[in-house]
């Protein structure tokens, strides 16, 4: 039977590379795979997921309102598909969390999610928050704090280097905005 999976972690863990590497060992053995990424993360073009260590490959995009069970279905009627990937799992809305979870229970689909559970107040994203409620199978990805602890929270920064405490909670940006950091080090930057 098919199950849903959230990998989570802060900033810099390697999300998109191990979604990448577990796209790559499906079709290795001849099984179509369906990478999904949302339409306005165009950090590195549009239709993309790229990891910092530099590999990528093309991705269907979604938008918040977009019924994926319906997209699913109808890609996999037409080629027969072996695994969905999520990259940026975070920007999922309850309803698309739900709709993948019908993917796992009536197409018998593995899905494996991708995402932050936090954003840069400390608050979950609404995808993550289902995400970390309905999935079958959860796997915390490790990122390192500069000071070598476990990072599990991520800080934004404005262009002067100063840590960024309100504003909207999506904001499109990598190590030049957000820094992955302990808990520790995140209250310190955040409520100092």
């Amino acid at each position: 039977m098919a199950k849903l999976y959230f990998y989570y972690s802060s900033m810099n863990a390697g999300k998109s590379t191990a979604l990448l590497q577990s796209s790559y060992n499906y079709r290795e053995r001849g099984m179509n795979t369906l990478v999904l990424a949302p339409e306005f993360d165009d950090r590195f073009g549009a239709g993309k997921v790229t990891s910092r260590i530099g590999i990528e490959t093309e991705a269907t995009t979604f938008r918040s309102g977009d019924d994926l069970l319906a997209q699913i279905t109808q890609l996999h009627e037409a080629n027969r598909l072996h695994c969905v990937l999520v990259d940026e799992a975070q920007f999922l809305t309850k309803e698309q969390v739900f709709q993948l979870g019908e993917v796992t229970d009536k197409l018998n689909i593995p899905v494996l999610a991708y995402g932050l559970r936090t954003d840069f107040q400390g608050e979950p994203f609404e995808g993550s928050k289902y995400l970390l409620a309905w999935s079958d199978n959860l796997n915390e990805l490790k990122a390192i704090c500069h000071c070598g602890s476990k990072a599990t929270m991520v800080v934004r920064f404005d262009g002067s280097g100063n840590a960024i405490t309100e504003g909207s909670q999506i904001e499109i940006g990598g190590n030049d905005r957000y820094v992955s950091m302990c808990r520790r080090h995140f209250k310190e930057k955040f409520f100092s």
